[in-house]
């Protein structure tokens, strides 16, 4: 469960490395986002010479909650942080990075982001 001003920890090679959630799409009075929904963040952290700088404001898919997805054969799923994945345009669904780190959700590849999940080394 994502919510506004919560933190995730940037899973690609895009720069960032902290960002904060300031809004999650999906209408106007949405109050939290799970994995595979597209947030808005802000870049509280960022590596000095990536291509994103600090300040800045991105658009970004949420690959991996501590709070766990129940999924539809009854299992559930969660991992040990909150991650997401920069993109460019949610139209697009490209991510911002070329490389992914750490394990993603199911969810993220039937979400229609299929890049990611061929670049991400783990599909849990």
């Amino acid at each position: 469960m994502i919510q506004l001003r919560s933190m995730l920890t940037a899973a690609d090679n895009s720069g960032a490395r902290i960002l904060q959630v300031v809004h999650i799409f999906g209408g106007s009075n949405r109050k939290s986002g799970q994995i595979g929904d597209i947030v808005n963040c802000v870049v509280k952290l960022a590596t000095p010479h990536g291509a994103v700088a600090d300040g800045e404001m991105v658009k970004a898919v949420v690959v991996r909650t501590r709070k766990e997805h129940r999924r539809s054969d009854g299992s559930y799923v969660r991992f040990s942080d909150n991650a997401a994945v920069l993109i460019d345009n949610p139209n697009d669904k490209n991510p911002r990075g070329t490389r992914i780190f750490g394990p993603i959700a199911r969810e993220v590849r039937d979400a229609g982001f299929t890049k990611i999940a061929s670049m991400a080394p783990e599909v849990v």
